[in-house]
């Protein structure tokens, strides 16, 4: 029978572990009236990075991040922000996270600087820090130059990282943050600025554009029909399904025909040229050597062989198809 204090060492050690975390979710789920939104989500953020939480609309992304953020009370389950419970203290929990929605929260009346300082007050900094706390988060997100501008007079792009500036000007342990509405050379630009706040937080980008994903995140956490149906590298994401077919490059190609009668060969495209895809059904190394024997034996004069990855709307639309 455990005592008062094996109980309480008990709690300290779990509590000690859950600080470890940056954000741990335990057996989330949700209800909107009769029907489940999101259903027994499990995950935990240990370190620093840029994480792509990944899924198709609809999914349960919009309800995950606002249990997350504090926004949405959720109806079972637990989130733990650097192990403090976001149901029992949301405020503690809230002033670890930066939150950007999908439209920034601008007061559009204000110069940059005023809304800032007007963020720094709501966030309860020191009337003696809000100036040096303004001036490192204008720097850091380079508008430092647009500080006395009205802000309804400063593109989507500056507009996007005065919202970053208001996430980030309390110092949070992760922060919440889009992309959508911005052109290409300001996507760039964000891309840019997120991979710097992910040196010193945790940056969450709720999304399902595949590209935004490949572009700027490390790891991946995929809900599919309101269950995790993915949590891994952009690695692991990337080669979920095995490979399938394989490019080669043969100057010398012999009629297709012969192609699709190497063993293993399912079938064969012409790509143009002296390129072919070749369709198989055995190991992807014992493809390779294959090609390369039968190119040497037959002098095909092959240039170049590789596997082809699965494409990510491919991986993106089996792990959708995932109902656990």
């Amino acid at each position: 029978m455990l005592t008062d204090k094996s109980i309480r060492r008990v709690n300290y050690y779990i509590n000690h572990c859950m600080e470890q975390s940056i954000l741990k979710v335990e057996n989330l789920s949700h209800r909107y009236s009769v029907q489940w939104a999101i259903r027994d989500i499990n995950f935990e953020i240990t370190q620093n990075g840029v994480y792509g939480l990944l899924g198709s609309n609809g999914a349960g992304k919009s309800t995950t991040m606002n249990i997350i953020c504090g926004v949405l009370k959720q109806t079972e389950g637990n989130v733990f922000i650097k192990g403090i419970d976001m149901r029992d203290n949301p405020v503690e929990a809230k002033r670890h996270i930066g939150f950007l929605p999908q439209k920034p929260p601008l007061h559009t009346d204000l110069t940059v600087e005023e809304y800032l300082t007007y963020c720094a007050r709501l966030r309860q900094i020191a009337r003696a820090e809000e100036g040096k706390v303004v001036d490192e988060v204008l720097a850091r997100c380079g508008i430092s130059h647009f500080r006395k501008r009205l802000i309804h007079n400063l593109s989507g792009g500056y507009q996007q990282r005065v919202g970053i500036a208001q996430a980030i000007i309390h110092r949070p342990d992760f922060v919440d943050e889009p992309t959508n509405g911005l052109d290409p050379n300001q996507i760039l630009e964000i891309r840019h600025l997120i991979k710097a706040i992910a040196e010193e937080c945790t940056v969450v980008l709720s999304t399902h554009i595949l590209s935004e994903v490949q572009a700027t995140c490390n790891y991946i956490r995929m809900i599919g029909q309101g269950t995790l149906v993915f949590s891994g590298t952009v690695d692991e994401f990337d080669n979920y399904i095995l490979p399938n077919t394989v490019f080669a490059t043969l100057v010398a190609a012999p009629p297709i025909e012969e192609l699709k009668q190497l063993p293993g060969v399912v079938g064969v495209d012409e790509l143009g040229g002296s390129n072919y895809r070749l369709r198989f059904s055995d190991s992807p190394q014992e493809m390779i050597e294959r090609v390369v024997q039968t190119s040497v034996a037959k002098d095909w004069r092959l240039t170049e062989v590789r596997l082809e990855k699965s494409s990510l709307d491919d991986i993106f639309a089996e792990l959708s198809k995932i109902k656990k």
